[in-house]
């Protein structure tokens, strides 16, 4: 198994609370806009950043109860986060089960 696919299924194991799915959606979102802010005013991505990791490791503290996945694949995580995302957000997840299905 390759390390992305690794680092993206134990992302996936930390994070089966309902809540603490959202919260790391939503923060997400705020990352995607963290970066567009940067290009308008510098302040509003410091607070999208800092809103990140309240939310992220509030999810983890507070509903999960377990460490975040960064801390075993620390650099990797963020994108496996944003690959799950992408998944759910645009469908992806579903796509790819009807063309494996049909294959």
């Amino acid at each position: 198994m390759s390390y992305f696919r690794e680092a993206k299924a134990h992302f996936v194991a930390s994070h089966q609370h309902p809540i603490n799915q959202v919260l790391h959606h939503l923060t997400n979102a705020l990352a995607i806009a963290a970066v567009i802010l940067l290009f308008i005013d510098w302040r509003w991505t410091i607070v999208c950043l800092v809103l990140t990791q309240v939310f992220a490791l509030g999810g983890h503290a507070v509903f999960e109860r377990n460490e975040p996945a960064f801390v075993k694949y620390p650099g990797i995580t963020i994108l496996a986060s944003l690959s799950w995302s992408f998944d759910h957000w645009f469908g992806f997840r579903q796509l790819l089960k009807r063309f494996n299905a049909h294959s």
